[in-house]
């Protein structure tokens, strides 16, 4: 029973862009370029911007974005809200990269954007741990040099993955939501088949 409970939760806490606003293509050199989807030119033509295809633990591959910042001395890791993708986004993470004089990394959950699989919770904590593992061994990011971003759903993601490294910068929730149960129903408890058992109350002590 509370596995099917979980299931329909799902379907109501997930809401990808149908279509996705962009699709990645390899260029003839083999790097990676994003590309609007109602239009056949790349979201961006800069060198500042890494197109990435991330394998996950459990057999997805998620796109992520990583912006550089020359004058950075931090990077943020950015989990997005419901309802978007990366496409949608490049904008903000250019305005963030410039304004906050970070390196940002984006992400798309599976079934997100041109990200493979279906979303659930499991996928979205391994979506996370993929990029976290990128960034340390492509980038050579510490945790202690590493902020993460977490807005409404992506506020999930971003406490599993805080929970794990205890030498973060700092973690940022916008929007954070309390449990799929919490905010459906209002109740002051979370049960055994809740969608984001995150259970950030917990998580944080309040």
């Amino acid at each position: 029973m509370g596995c099917m409970v979980s299931r329909l939760a799902a379907k109501f806490a997930f809401f990808p862009p149908s279509p996705a606003t962009y699709q990645v293509k390899k260029r003839d050199d083999g790097r990676l370029v994003a590309v609007s989807s109602s239009m056949p030119i790349p979201l961006a033509d800069d060198s500042s911007l890494d197109v990435l295809l991330i394998d996950t633990k459990r057999g997805n591959k998620i796109v992520a974005f990583y912006l550089r910042n020359p004058y950075a001395r931090l990077t943020l890791l950015y989990s997005h809200g419901n309802a978007a993708d990366l496409g949608q986004l490049y904008d903000l993470f250019v305005q963030l990269k410039v304004n906050l004089r970070v390196n940002l990394m984006g992400y798309d959950y599976s079934g997100y954007g041109a990200s493979t699989g279906k979303p659930s919770e499991s996928n979205t904590y391994a979506d996370i741990e993929a990029v976290y593992e990128c960034l340390e061994t492509e980038y050579g990011v510490s945790q202690e040099d590493l902020i993460l971003y977490g807005q409404s759903v992506g506020s999930g993601p971003t406490l599993h993955l805080a929970a794990q490294l205890p030498r973060l910068r700092g973690v940022v929730l916008h929007s954070a939501i309390l449990s799929g149960l919490r905010v459906l129903c209002h109740v002051k408890f979370t049960l055994c088949f809740d969608i984001y058992k995150f259970n950030h109350i917990d998580l944080v002590g309040a």
